[in-house]
């Protein structure tokens, strides 16, 4: 319930800075990937969304905060087809990919915080 709830209001922020509703639905994918690995490995955590200025343009900014049990290969986590669940392991390698700026703090056993920023052209 609480990852549709965060979708939603992503893709209302989203709109709301003038993101065109296929960015809209990208940010929303990108707040589920982001979602469902806390939900999958921490269990429990917090996604924030904030709007910004660059300078140049508007954006939004998805950060994901847990305190799992870290991801012990960042690098090897950030390659698409990496996977500890069994999945197809396209989310975080996917949410790169879908950003403009990433960036991804994991310690082992105190948990992880990724920060994905979109701005708008």
């Amino acid at each position: 319930m609480d990852i549709v709830t965060a979708r939603q209001q992503g893709r209302e922020l989203a709109v709301k800075l003038g993101f065109s509703e296929t960015e809209a639905t990208l940010i929303a994918t990108i707040i589920s990937e982001l979602a469902r690995n806390i939900v999958l490995y921490a269990k429990t955590g917090e996604i924030v969304l904030e709007n910004s200025y660059n300078g140049r343009s508007n954006g939004i900014i998805i950060v994901s905060r847990d305190a799992g049990p870290g991801i012990p290969d960042v690098q090897r986590a950030l390659v698409g087809g990496y996977s500890t669940s069994g999945g197809l392991g396209l989310g975080l390698a996917g949410v790169r990919r879908m950003v403009d700026e990433f960036t991804i703090v994991s310690d082992s056993g105190k948990g992880t915080t990724v920060t994905a920023k979109k701005w708008l052209r």
